[in-house]
Parts: structure tokens; C-alpha cells; sequence
């Protein structure tokens, strides 16, 4: 069974969750505070994590910026609904996605199908030598692993995913719609400034190494592409 963390201090929606998500055919662990959350989240024992922003004691955020010290680690954030700020500062800050609340027990099983989806990735899909060379950019989509020049990408399971679907369209404008569809699994949301977030990351993780961000251009009023031969 898929092991799945429930970090919210909402006893009640906590345990309707639990229960909604193990007659999915899940293994559930609820934690109601941000100390247990952590230690449970860097044990490596779960496949994804569901991430409340408002804890007591170490504050979601907090809590998610410490996770990504250690971990990559599917995390997707439960935010209070029209909070565009703790939605941007969560993906910021390394999130996968995000569902605001109040949230059904279906939106939320929806949600984390789609990233253990993009983070299941097997050798018959991919083929062991399925290699995207770009270089300086090298993907491995079969190991979800990336490098640039040599250096490995510290990557979010959705920053990969998003990199690996321009690096297929090298030199192809990608639509915001496709990639939110392809990349995050849903359907791009009007207002929605996932994917702008996600992509900004990736970028700065590029320049990190050569100037690496400007690989990654954006098309005003179309999408973004991955140009060749940076």
C-alpha cells in the first residue's frame, strides 16, 4: 500500500481524510503538529506528503523549507482558500501543488494520484535508455534525475516533470495549459500562477550553474519553451 502523511492539526477533517483515503487503498499516518510532522516526514518511510500551512508550533512553511533541506519528497499543501500568498510562498518554498481549504476527500485523492503519477515512472514506460541529452541539460526520465554540465538538479517531483515535458518540445512553445495539464495533472485554473512559480524556481536552480535559467524562455501570451543549444 502507498504510504501517505497527513500533517494538519484539524483532528476531525484528519481523520475523514484518513478514512476516505485508506478505503482508497492508502496507509494513512496523521500528525496534528508541525515537531511529530517533521519527524515523520524526514523518517523516508511515506510517498507523499499532505502539508498543512496553518500548525502550531513549526508553521507549514517552516515546516516545508526544513523537509526540503533533506528530502524530495512529494509534499502537496493544504491552503486556506484565496490565499494566493501562502499558495505562491509554498511552491516557492518546494511544494508540489496545493488544494485550498475546505477541500472534498475526492479533490485531495484526485490531487495526489496525479503527483504519485508523474513520480511513478517505470522502465517499461520509459525505456532504461530513454535519455534526453540537451546539453548542457541531461534528463533521465526513467530515474527522474537531471544534470547540468555534470552537476546534479535538485529538482521537485513537479519542477522534474515540468523541466522534462519543454525538454521533450526543445525548441516548441509549450502552452500553460498543456503543462499544467501534463505537469501537474488538472487543468490550468484561471488565476492559477502555479506553473509561472514552478518554472521561476527552475530557473533559479539553472543559473545556479552557467547561467543555466535562460535556457528556459518565456513566450508572452502563448507559453514557455526550452531553447536548443544554450
Amino acid at each position: 500500500m502507498t504510504r501517505v502523511l497527513l500533517i494538519d492539526d484539524d483532528i476531525d477533517l484528519s481523520e475523514m481524510l484518513k478514512e476516505y483515503l485508506e478505503q482508497e487503498d492508502f496507509e494513512v499516518v496523521a500528525v496534528h503538529d508541525g515537531e511529530s510532522g517533521l519527524h515523520e516526514a524526514l523518517s523516508g518511510n511515506y510517498a507523499l506528503i499532505v502539508l498543512d500551512v496553518m500548525l502550531p508550533g513549526i508553521k507549514g512553511i517552516d515546516l516545508l523549507s526544513r523537509i526540503r533541506m533533506h528530502s524530495r519528497v512529494p509534499v502537496l499543501m493544504l491552503t486556506a482558500k484565496g490565499d494566493d500568498v501562502d499558495r505562491i510562498v509554498g511552491l516557492e518554498s518546494g511544494a508540489d501543488d496545493y488544494v485550498p481549504k475546505p477541500c472534498t476527500p475526492r479533490e485531495l485523492l484526485a490531487r495526489i494520484r496525479a503527483i504519485l503519477r508523474r513520480t511513478a515512472h517505470s522502465a517499461a514506460d520509459n525505456g532504461l535508455d530513454n535519455v534526453i541529452n540537451l546539453a548542457p541539460l541531461t534528463i533521465w526520465p526513467q530515474k527522474r534525475k537531471a544534470e547540468w554540465n555534470g552537476r546534479v538538479l535538485e529538482l521537485t517531483s513537479t519542477e522534474f516533470s515540468l523541466l522534462e515535458i519543454l525538454a521533450h518540445n526543445a525548441g516548441k512553445v509549450v502552452s500553460k495549459k498543456e503543462l499544467s495539464e501534463q505537469g501537474l495533472g488538472r487543468p490550468l485554473a484561471r488565476f492559477d500562477r502555479s506553473i509561472d512559480v514552478h518554472l521561476s524556481s527552475i530557473r533559479q536552480k539553472l543559473n545556479r550553474f552557467d547561467n543555466g535559467g535562460a535556457a528556459i524562455v518565456t513566450v508572452r501570451g502563448k507559453g514557455y519553451l526550452y531553447a536548443k543549444n544554450n
